[in-house]
């Protein structure tokens, strides 16, 4: 009865074995059959980890190993890509930009990685302070208690002020390519030039022609008052006249010391007595009317130091 059990238990491990070698046989096939191959993962941290995986798109790779992207990730290869057995998936912040360097141009000629490099030019930045002077205003003050002929008297020197601004600027071979406003900081803020000026009363009288007490070449001036007029100043500059030619409308060209904008009222060739000196009406412009005329001067600082004033102006005939 011994001898039976005993061979009983004999051919039971027998079978147990070739169960357990039809199942190693089996597992092998299988491994053979679903070609697993090793990726390796590089986190945006730079840990590297290698996985065995059948699956070949990226996208699968990270779902089968658990790995979620952040809305401020990307991969490289991206998700949609087909990896192979060796190959690497990177784990990358989304505004890191790769570049791509062709070996080859379109004309098949080879180029080397050292002269790509020698002819790639780099972004850099730098911040730049400059200081601007800030100009100053000149501001009139009205009197009609001062006597006919009082000439202006300065009652405050201008000073131009200082600002730094603050920029950051882009350059590329040295070229600059991009510049940005950062800040602006008042360092000294700017002092108004301050002027009294003589109001003329007009009446009927002082419309009368009168005779100036000079005569050149027994020919005698006589000047006939148009009244207080808004004296401003400008210049040829784009900001003034919107061109920089220096034409008058008249077609002379302008002069400071000679040319004043005025409105229709005052024909081309006219002269006028401005505050003791005589002008030519020799241009127009469009915020030139009524009682404004503009005096042409050298520069736009000197057109902003003018500020505007209130002078009398007499027509000389």
């Amino acid at each position: 009865m011994k001898r039976e059990e005993r061979a009983s238990i004999s051919i039971m491990k027998i079978i147990c074995i070739s169960i357990i070698l039809v199942l190693i046989s089996g597992i092998g096939v299988m491994a053979v059959n679903t070609n697993l191959n090793d990726v390796k993962i590089i986190l945006q941290n730079g840990y590297e980890m290698t996985v065995l995986t059948s699956k070949t798109k990226v996208s699968e790779i990270l779902e089968e190993n658990n790995i979620i992207l952040e809305e401020n990730q990307k991969t490289m290869p991206d998700l949609d890509s087909e990896i192979i057995a060796g190959e690497s998936i990177k784990i990358i912040d989304k505004s890191y930009q790769e570049v791509q360097i062709a070996k080859i141009s379109e004309e098949g000629v080879q180029t080397s990685l050292n002269q790509l490099l020698e002819n790639y030019a780099p972004i850099t930045e730098k911040i730049i302070v400059e200081q601007v002077t800030i100009p100053y205003e000149t501001v009139t003050k009205n009197t009609t208690e001062a006597t006919e002929g009082t000439t202006n008297k300065v009652l405050q020197e201008g000073e131009e002020g200082l600002k730094e601004v603050t920029y950051k600027a882009k350059y590329q071979n040295e070229v600059e390519i991009e510049k940005t406003l950062l800040s602006e900081v008042v360092v000294k803020e700017p002092v108004n030039k301050i002027v009294q000026v003589q109001k003329t009363q007009t009446s009927r009288a002082s419309t009368l022609p009168r005779t100036t007490g000079s005569t050149t070449n027994a020919t005698t001036t006589t000047t006939t008052s148009a009244g207080t007029y808004k004296i401003t100043a400008y210049c040829s500059c784009a900001k003034c006249c919107g061109k920089a030619t220096g034409r008058t409308a008249s077609g002379t060209r302008a002069t400071a010391g000679r040319t004043v904008a005025a409105s229709s009222q005052f024909a081309f060739g006219t002269q006028l007595n401005i505050g003791g000196h005589v002008y030519t009406v020799e241009d127009r412009g469009g915020a030139i009317n009524g009682n404004k005329i503009d005096i042409y001067v050298n520069s736009h600082s000197e057109a902003l130091r003018w500020g505007v004033r209130y002078l009398p102006v007499n027509v000389v005939k």
